[in-house]
């Protein structure tokens, strides 16, 4: 449920306008009904300061949430290329022309995981799954031909880093599948509903932009925690410069 906030831009507007709706509903609700009575003021403020408190929290640890997830998918990109970069040293320890046609695969590969962090289209995107798909098999039916004609610990250095750059590839994966839970969206779409009701309700103003800040500063806070969340949508991404000084370096003779 998670892709329904793969476009940060879309979730600001969207948060704002019912953020607005909300405070507006709230000082229509005020001005239809009798003012506070005595002690019901204080009341009021202490719900309302409970709930604005809640909101907090909610969206620091859903932005805390955002910012592990980015970080994990830097340190694992970081990783993947070393990963690709070893395994490309170590093709040299395979016999024959076993370790040139290694290299050949690992050049292709490396290509289509920075496509995998640059592409955008969805269609192309499966594409190079089902490409990278093909080339693991390949560097995996390669190196394991090689290791099982000559047994010994050195081709088995190959097989390991051959399994080292599958599992990296996987890890990845399973990073960019990893977002924040609907339920903390949920959670902090009700919190955030619920105190701009209630700040229009108590607003005693003669002006009415003041029923603007509130939302605009939950929604941006919003904005920021789904760019980051989100691996493609909105201006925040992983760039893949450690694929791509890896791959300029696979590149020279």
């Amino acid at each position: 449920m998670s892709v329904y906030f793969d476009n940060p831009f879309a979730v600001f507007s969207v948060a704002f306008i019912a953020q607005v709706i909300a405070a507006y509903a709230g000082d229509l609700l005020r001005k239809r009904t009798h003012s506070f009575k005595q002690g019901e003021r204080h009341d009021f403020n202490t719900v309302q300061s409970g709930t604005m408190v809640l909101l907090g929290l909610i969206i620091g640890f859903s932005f805390s949430m955002a910012v592990t997830r980015y970080d994990q998918r830097k340190s694992l990109e970081e990783a993947e290329a070393n990963a690709i970069g070893t395994m490309y040293l170590r093709a040299d320890l395979l016999q024959g022309d076993s370790g040139s046609r290694t290299r050949e695969l690992l050049r292709k590969y490396i290509a289509l995981r920075v496509a995998f962090y640059q592409e955008g289209d969805s269609r192309r995107l499966s594409e190079i799954g089902e490409q990278t798909a093909s080339i693991q098999n390949a560097l995996w039916s390669e190196v394991v031909s090689t290791g099982a004609a000559s047994p010994s610990p050195v081709t088995a250095l190959a097989v390991s880093g051959t399994n080292d750059v599958i599992n990296a590839q996987g890890y990845t994966q399973a990073a960019w599948w990893n977002r924040i839970p609907a339920g903390a969206w949920a959670m902090m779409a009700l919190m955030a509903i619920s105190s701009n009701l209630l700040v229009g309700y108590g607003e005693r103003r003669k002006g009415e932009l003041f029923l603007f800040v509130l939302p605009a500063i939950v929604s941006l806070s919003f904005f920021v925690i789904a760019d980051l969340d989100s691996p493609r949508g909105g201006v925040i991404h992983v760039s893949p410069q450690n694929l791509l000084a890896a791959s300029q370096a696979m590149k020279q003779p």
